[in-house]
């Protein structure tokens, strides 16, 4: 279309209270803009499904032809979630020029998804366009990143001065950048795509089941000529973390790990992953040192250090392989 159509995709894990004040912030963003808005539950079986059905109907939002519910049976993850809606489309069956990835915690904020829309109609060769995102106390969350490394990984696990200074081009997580700037990755919490960038990459790896699946969709993206940016006049508030609770995490979860793992070994091979896991546990080493000698404050969960080098031995990590999530798509009608 003229103007660039969009489909805003919102992917429900258990919030959905949470979600449907998402899907009104987009909607009313949206009004002036050709498009739809999706929102996928992703398997919740909290009665989730129930609830955001009842909510779209006090809202009166089934008669207004701009908002569809989706149903997803099993919980194949956010790579997984978001290549139903990608499959999916407008409800007429045809495609939008654009899809906009809107977290179910984060909140759009006066014109968020038309910036990124003419951003990315304005440069040509951008596929991938990220917000400014910032919490609900107004504290900037970091979320334009250069891709992990070898180096990035020994800076993040150290957190020693002499070190970061020394690596301060690997280091993943940028400076909040106050101007449109050409990253590697951005979060995923608010993230558009063009259709085109969206045809040469082929959506999600799935095997991905939370963690890093945007990074690999960038970086499979830079590979095919398409560039990401972050547009600070974008933005969004971001509560974080309401469907994976990360912020309380007390051991660092399975997934995550296999994550990284098939991050590092799909992105550079076997021996670069294993170097990488040998930087990260280095720089934990020198980080437990310092908590011992100079009384430094624990930063990573229970046994980090034991579950990273666990994970990465070759037996442990054949066990423990991410499986394919199958999904079954299901759209109900409202009633």
């Amino acid at each position: 279309m003229q103007n660039g159509s969009v489909l805003t995709i919102i992917l429900n894990y258990q919030t959905p209270e949470m979600t449907l004040q998402c899907a009104q912030a987009a909607l009313g963003e949206m009004e002036d803009l050709t498009g739809e808005v999706l929102i996928i539950d992703n398997g919740s079986g909290d009665g989730s499904w129930e609830k955001l059905q009842q909510g779209v109907r006090e809202r009166g939002w089934q008669d207004c032809g701009r908002l569809r519910l989706h149903r997803s049976m099993t919980n194949g993850g956010f790579g997984a979630g978001m290549n139903i809606g990608f499959a999916s489309g407008f409800s007429d069956g045809t495609q939008p020029d654009y899809y906009y990835l809107l977290n179910s915690d984060a909140f759009v904020q006066g014109r968020s998804i038309r910036t990124l829309r003419n951003f990315l109609k304005d440069h040509p060769g951008a596929g991938l366009a990220g917000s400014y995102t910032e919490g609900t106390d107004g504290t900037p969350h970091r979320t334009a990143f250069r891709f992990p490394s070898i180096a990035g990984e020994f800076e993040m696990a150290a957190r020693t001065g002499v070190f970061t200074r020394l690596l301060k081009p690997w280091i993943v997580a940028m400076e909040i950048p106050s101007d449109e700037t050409q990253v590697d990755w951005v979060a995923g919490a608010s993230l558009m795509i063009t259709q085109a960038a969206l045809e040469a990459i082929g959506g999600f790896d799935e095997t991905f089941f939370l963690y890093f699946e945007e990074t690999d969709l960038c970086k499979r993206a830079a590979n095919a000529g398409w560039r990401t940016h972050y547009v600070p006049e974008s933005r969004v508030i971001h509560v974080g973390s309401a469907s994976t609770g990360m912020k309380e995490w007390q051991r660092t979860p399975s997934y995550w790990f296999q994550s990284r793992q098939h991050y590092f070994t799909k992105t550079h091979g076997k021996a670069y992953a294993a170097c990488a896991t040998f930087a990260r546990a280095l720089g934990c080493a020198i980080y437990r040192f310092r908590q011992v000698v100079q009384g430094k404050p624990k930063q990573d969960p229970d046994h980090f250090l034991r579950d990273l080098i666990r994970h990465a031995l070759p037996r442990v990590s054949a066990l423990s392989k991410p499986e394919t999530r199958a999904h079954t798509p299901i759209s109900e009608d409202l009633k």
